[in-house]
Formats: C-alpha cells, structure tokens, sequence
C-alpha cells in the first residue's frame, strides 16, 4: 500500500514527484512514458530558467531530477483503470509486454496530459504515418527539402510551421479560422518567413494520395470553393484531448472529459487529485502544469497528515 501513485510522467507529475522525494513519502510514478506531449513540443522559450529549449531536452532535465532525487518509477506501464475501494484505491494497467500491473494507494494524482485531436476527414486515418503526422517534432526531419503543410492555428500549429520553414522546401500554413491565436512572438515571426504560405478561412476537407501523401483539399469558408494544393507531407495540430478515459465512470470529469478540480487540485473523490493538461484549468501551459503538480502534491500530503 502507497501513500501516493503519481499517474503521468510530464511536467506536473515530474514536479509533484520531486517534492513527494524530498518529503520521504512512500510513493511511486506510473508512466506510459516520461515526457508526454512536452517531450513533442518543438522550440520552447517560456520556461522559466531556460532562455531557448525545445520539448525533448526539456522532458530529458525532468527525468533527470526524477532519477537524482531516487524516484521509484514504474514507466512502460500504462493505467487503464481507477477504483475506488473503501479508503484507498486500486489502479490497474498494463506494461509493455501486456503483463498486468497492479498498485494500491491512500492517494492518486492523475497527471496524464492529452493527445492530438484528429481532423476526422476522408484520407487521415489511411495515410497516418504515410505522410500524415501529429508530432512535427517526431516527424519534421524526414521532410526536409521538401513540401509540407500544417493544419491548425493555436502555438502547437505556429511551432510546427516555424520548425517546418527551417527544413521544408515550402511549407503551407492552413488555418479554419481568419488569423493565428498564439504567443505573438510567434505570429510576428511567421509573417518573416518567405517559404510559408498561409491560407486563412480554410476548412480542410481531405487528405489526398494512395499509399502516401500527395496533397489537401480544403474549403475557403467564405465562397465554399473547394481547391487542392499538392504536399508531401501533412502535419495536423487542432487540438488535444484529455487522457481521462481511465476515470471516466468515476463521474469527475466535464462534458469534453477533463477531470473537475478545484484551485487546489482536488476531484470531488477524496484522496483523488488531478494536475496538468488533463484538468479542467483554461490554460495549457508546460509551466502552469508544473505548478499545479506541486500544489496536487501539498494537498495531497496535507490529506494524508489528516487521515493518519
């Protein structure tokens, strides 16, 4: 029995993780893997202390202070399940190898983030990895000197194209709405940059080619024509969803499944604490969930001085 099971490696559960160390707390970090969606992330330049660094490097310095302040990690192993049984739980899942895993603890701190949302359009789902790709950080480099396009208009799409003009021939900036909404930095930067075209008030509406990517059809929203323009490769960063599957029959969670909390990260479920991208806070920052993983963790451990 655990005092503490921090679901989630990123940054809230990192930061929770570490403060759980230094408090000698009986606990343990349950982890698909460590990073999550920052360790996807591209360029990186509002996190405090580092002036310029990208996701991977900044998931890396997580993990490393996870490892220096000697946190018992189970990671490769993914949650499936959350139960509650009497004043403790139960948490299932499963590694790698499909063996089962399975832990009890006083307390649980859901941080397990969100994934990409899909465009749900005709040629998506049949040439994902054939050319079409959520991760411009993961796949970016395989498209190098060539033509690639970037659907969305929020910071993870601004990212992708800013990466993108450094290493594709040409890159094609598609947004549904009329402008981009994201750090200004970033939109200030992509109006310097000639190899990008942007095309505004455009709903994409398929993703072409047999076997491979060869192009996108989009709709401009005013006139409803309907034009092609002919890529490489598709980059499609709309948004994310939150991984609250595993607590979904808990009741904790809003209509578009972000687990409720309240300002000190509490679910409605005693002892249940959620942190990050995953809750229901209105801003998805890498260094508001690192706040929130230490306040989870204060209030968690204020809750289990109590129950004692």
């Amino acid at each position: 029995m655990f005092d503490l099971i921090i679901v989630g490696g990123s940054a809230a559960g990192a930061s929770a993780a570490v403060y759980a160390a230094r408090a000698l707390m009986n606990f343990k970090v349950v982890a698909t893997d460590l990073g999550g969606e920052v360790a996807l992330s591209g360029e990186i330049g509002n996190y405090p202390g580092f002036n310029e660094t990208n996701g991977i490097e900044l998931s890396q310095k997580f993990a490393d202070q996870m490892k220096f302040n000697k946190v018992d990690i189970d990671e490769g192993v993914t949650v499936y399940a959350i139960t509650r049984e009497g004043n403790a739980f139960r948490i299932v899942g499963k590694d790698y190898s499909e063996n089962e895993k399975v832990y009890q603890a006083k307390a649980v701190l859901l941080t397990t983030g969100v994934h990409p949302r899909h465009l749900k359009v005709p040629g998506e789902k049949e040439l994902y990895q054939k050319g079409v790709s959520y991760c411009t950080t993961c796949d970016g480099p395989l498209f190098r000197g060539r033509v690639v396009a970037t659907i969305g208009g929020g910071n993870s799409a601004l990212e992708s194209i800013l990466m993108m003009s450094n290493l594709a021939k040409k890159v094609y900036a598609i947004n549904i709405d009329a402008e981009f909404h994201g750090e200004r930095v970033y939109i200030e930067k992509l109006k310097t940059l000639k190899n990008v075209e942007v095309i505004s008030s455009a709903e994409t509406t398929r993703i072409l080619g047999e076997g491979k990517v060869t192009g996108v059809e989009y709709k401009e929203k005013g006139s409803g024509e309907k034009k092609k323009i002919e890529t490489d490769g598709v980059f499609v960063h709309i948004g994310m969803i939150p991984n609250s599957t595993i607590v979904k029959d808990l009741g904790i969670c809003d209509e578009l499944g972000f687990v409720e909390v309240d300002k000190l990260m509490q679910t409605k479920i005693p002892g249940l604490f959620a942190a990050g991208d995953v809750a229901n806070i209105p801003y998805q920052q890498i260094s508001i969930a690192a706040g929130q993983g230490v306040t989870a963790f204060l209030t968690a451990q204020n809750y289990l001085n109590q129950r004692q």
